[in-house]
């Protein structure tokens, strides 16, 4: 059962499928831009391994992908 503290807890990381919706890229592209600026990091689990960024790692791909644009 969740505590009062676990519902207020800040989530810190954002798994690679929401990122691609909150940045609006497909998740191909995701890929391609955070393996180039090595940003994000990898966690293996039952389910295979998964690809998180923090908010800060999605605000510097969300400016590389802008200046990819111009």
């Amino acid at each position: 059962m969740k505590t009062s503290e676990d519902k207020n807890a800040e989530v810190k990381y954002v798994e690679q499928a929401r990122a691609a919706v909150l940045l609006g890229i497909p998740e191909p592209d995701l890929c391609t831009i955070s393996n180039e600026a090595g940003l994000g990091h990898k966690e293996t689990n039952r389910k295979g391994e998964r690809l998180y960024f923090t908010y800060e790692e999605l605000r510097r791909i969300c400016k590389l992908t802008i200046q990819r644009a111009h």
